[in-house]
């Protein structure tokens, strides 16, 4: 393994809080009952239609006033991106740690590109990762395998020698389809509908934090001994 990628929301970057923020403001704004915070982190990696739903569930998602709601959250979400958003706690040392032996981690997520890019400048990441595959840069998004072999392409590297970590079964699915090395990340925004038996994701190894998956990272990475790599 030389290199590792990540999905976005829920495995890198803990960006609920700012989700919950939000849609519990528009259920304010609504005079509607308040969406639990545990409710609405469940559906972070289902998207914002999803998290939309949690606030309008009468309404058809192809509705124009549904779609109008979608719009509005995410111009808010948009316009202040990580008030509460960082990094998972442990996650800055495990990427100064790859960064400083020389091995290229990045991004292949379902979020749009303008949001993406705006998380990570906000967290001054964007200089930091080797890649970032989004929906626009492909025809077929996760769990299709397309965007990974996409992000192994940029890093010029062989799909069966990346590691992919994800929260969601479409993100195994997809490094599975593509023959990376897949890792769970028990600890992110696990769907309600999957989150009961993590084994039947078939991914390669379940982590649940950010120490376990260092440690297996290293582990495949063989960073354990005190020589560095060398690619």
């Amino acid at each position: 393994m030389k290199a590792v990628l990540f999905d976005l929301d829920g495995t890198l970057i803990d960006t609920a809080a700012d989700f919950i923020r939000i849609i519990q403001d528009m259920c304010r704004a609504e005079n509607c009952e308040v969406v639990a915070a545990d409710l609405i982190r469940t559906q972070v990696s289902e998207g914002a239609r999803a998290m939309v739903k949690l606030v309008y569930p009468h309404l058809e998602v192809d509705d124009p006033v549904f779609l109008a709601h979608r719009q509005r959250f995410l111009d808010l979400y948009g316009a202040d991106i990580a008030v509460e958003t960082d990094l998972f706690e442990g996650m800055y040392p495990l990427l100064d740690e790859l960064e400083a032996r020389g091995i290229p981690w990045g991004i292949v997520t379902n979020k749009p590109r303008g949001l993406s890019e705006a998380l990570l400048a906000a967290l001054n990441l964007t200089e930091r990762c080797a890649v970032l595959v989004c929906p626009e840069d492909v025809t077929r998004t996760k769990p299709d395998p397309e965007p990974m072999y996409l992000a192994a392409r940029q890093i010029n590297l062989p799909a069966e020698q990346i590691i992919y970590v994800g929260d969601h079964p479409r993100d195994i699915e997809a490094g599975r389809n593509a023959g990376m090395y897949t890792i769970l990340a028990a600890y992110g925004y696990l769907p309600l509908s999957h989150k009961d038996d993590l084994t039947a994701w078939q991914a390669d190894c379940i982590v649940n934090d950010i120490s376990e998956l260092r440690q297996k990272v290293c582990q495949l990475l063989k960073l354990e001994s005190e020589k560095p790599v060398v690619l």
